[in-house]
């Protein structure tokens, strides 16, 4: 009987990196092991996969989308190629099913935004395990607030989430949002889903969609929006869904997504999340398994060692090269460089970037900054529009004449940066981050402490996490439902960088990646394995 397991990941980088990890991990354990592609995606494979003993890429035959039109309807869009990429599933299957030696997959692990794919796996009696490539806290801290549901809590008050940590309890501020229309944080009983953060980015043009469409009778959580009926179909993209925050009450969003599953992966380590992810493990009545965080090899055998992207990652458009960062970053002191970086599809407003400016320039730390096109930006940045850059609302925010204000004190980068070399280089003392899980992880096995600056989804439980529980940063303000400033901002730079402390404690952390990827990772994937080979007997 066939050994083969597939593996259907969402499309995005900050998704697709992470599942060609899992694969590696999988294969490694004596199953031949198919990653399901969209064929006009196969460019964003690293060629190394291929050289992977029992690894394999397939693609899902599919018409290209076409490049989105200002005047055409992006839902209609999404709705098409989700159907195409469903038939191109469903045709694949079947040829398997009809082969004179029929070969169909064990197992199918889908990403939690694929669950759309659900249907065409049920069909075919393929048992399905769902995947997380974010960590287990978010996931967790969704579940607990959906069961407690804590939304009166008073100014001042301390709100415990029974079964998991009280360092993870809840106070007001907590359940604060922005101003409609701000980016902020999720609404109280649900939000982005995990692994829908700010290391999500969508590839150009429709995609597939998260959701997919509703079973005959099923309703949204919440219903269906004014004037958008069964027909609506969400494109993906981060932050809450765009129907709005569910009603008090409602459970989280992706609970919907895995609930034809018989087991959950999750991009974590006992390490890093044990009570979370035994909370979920009691919770959802189902084995739960923290296999990550599913970096890179090359992350894992350098733990005291440099980083180079250049060896790992394809290096993208950028307006310095991986040796002039380094040169930069060998004349600095140890520890006294503040690294700032968002994701490439959410960060602060265009103000809050004018802020970020003037706090840099009025610090006298030493610092990195890597600022992505279209930042600052509402709305989906402009090359996903097909829209040419030209006005400052389009092109997005730059720090225009900071550079030459203050001299080699700092670098600002436009575009791509080499993180994992500026994470593991002694000169690095600090992260500025929007806590995707992606860049958390990073940090936290290279014992960098953190500012943390969370914009929507599940950043702002990475961003609980990693200063309430691992106590390894602080928060950028106490108040992340207003505007942040120059004097937040300032504050933050200094009590991170002048805190030995929580230096000390990130580096401690850290002994916890020295000895290579996570035993209690490795334990969790072998029980895996076992699990499907369960299911083949």
């Amino acid at each position: 009987m066939s050994r083969e397991i597939w593996v259907v990941p969402f499309f995005g980088q900050g998704h697709l990196l992470p599942t060609i990890e899992l694969c590696k991990h999988m294969a490694s354990r004596d199953f031949k092991t198919t990653l399901l592609i969209s064929s006009n995606l196969s460019s964003s494979i690293p060629s190394s996969i291929h050289q992977v003993p029992l690894l394999h890429v397939l693609e899902i035959p599919s018409p290209p989308p076409p490049p989105p039109q200002p005047e055409s309807d992006p839902m209609l869009q999404h709705h098409r190629h989700h159907g195409d990429l469903s038939l191109g599933l469903e045709n694949l299957l079947s040829a398997r099913a009809k082969s004179p030696n029929p070969e169909l997959p064990v197992c199918a692990i889908l990403d939690v935004m694929m669950s759309w794919s659900a249907e065409v796996f049920q069909k075919f009696n393929v048992p399905m395990v769902g995947f997380f490539t974010s960590g287990a806290c978010s996931a967790a801290i969704e579940y607990a607030m959906w069961k407690a549901h804590p939304l009166d809590i008073q100014p001042g008050e301390v709100r415990l989430l029974p079964g998991l940590p009280e360092d993870m309890a809840l106070t007001q501020s907590d359940l604060k949002q922005r101003p409609h229309g701000a980016p902020g944080p999720p609404p109280p009983t649900g939000g982005a889903p995990p692994g829908r953060g700010a290391d999500f980015h969508p590839p150009p043009g429709p995609g597939p969609n998260m959701m997919g469409p509703p079973k005959p009778g099923q309703h949204r959580p919440g219903g269906d929006p004014p004037g958008r009926g069964a027909d609506f179909h969400p494109p993906p993209g981060p932050g809450p869904k765009m129907m709005g925050p569910p009603k008090p009450g409602q459970h989280p969003p992706w609970l919907e997504e895995v609930k034809d599953t018989i087991a959950l992966l999750i991009n974590t380590c006992d390490d890093l999340e044990r009570p979370f992810i035994s909370y979920l493990t009691h919770q959802v009545g189902k084995p739960v398994w923290g296999v990550g965080p599913l970096l890179p090899q090359q992350y894992w055998q350098s733990s005291r060692s440099l980083l180079h992207d250049r060896e790992i990652r394809t290096n993208r458009r950028s307006n310095v090269t991986e040796d002039e960062v380094m040169k930069w970053l060998e004349s600095k002191p140890r520890a006294s460089v503040l690294y700032i970086s968002f994701g490439s599809e959410v960060g602060p407003t265009m103000e809050e970037y004018r802020h970020l400016a003037d706090a840099l320039e009025a610090s006298s730390r030493p610092f990195i900054w890597v600022i992505q096109p279209g930042a600052g930006r509402s709305g989906p940045p402009p090359q996903l529009l097909g829209n040419r850059p030209g006005s400052e609302e389009e092109e997005g925010y730059f720090p225009r004449g900071l550079d030459e204000r203050v001299g080699d004190r700092g670098l600002i980068i436009r575009g791509w940066a080499p993180q994992l070399l500026i994470l593991s280089h002694p000169s690095t003392g600090g992260f500025l981050s929007h806590c995707g899980w992606n860049s958390t992880v990073e940090a936290i096995g290279r014992g960098v402490p953190f500012l943390v600056w969370p914009i929507r989804g599940d950043q702002y439980y990475n961003a609980k996490l990693v200063v309430a529980h691992l106590k390894v940063g602080y928060m950028v303000s106490d108040d992340l439902s207003e505007p942040i400033n120059k004097e937040d901002i300032g504050k933050g730079i200094e009590k991170l960088m002048g805190d030995e402390d929580v230096k000390e404690r990130a580096l401690l952390l850290s002994t916890e990646f020295q000895h290579g990827f996570p035993a209690s990772s490795a334990a969790a994937l072998d029980a895996v394995r076992d699990f499907i080979n369960q299911i083949v007997a």
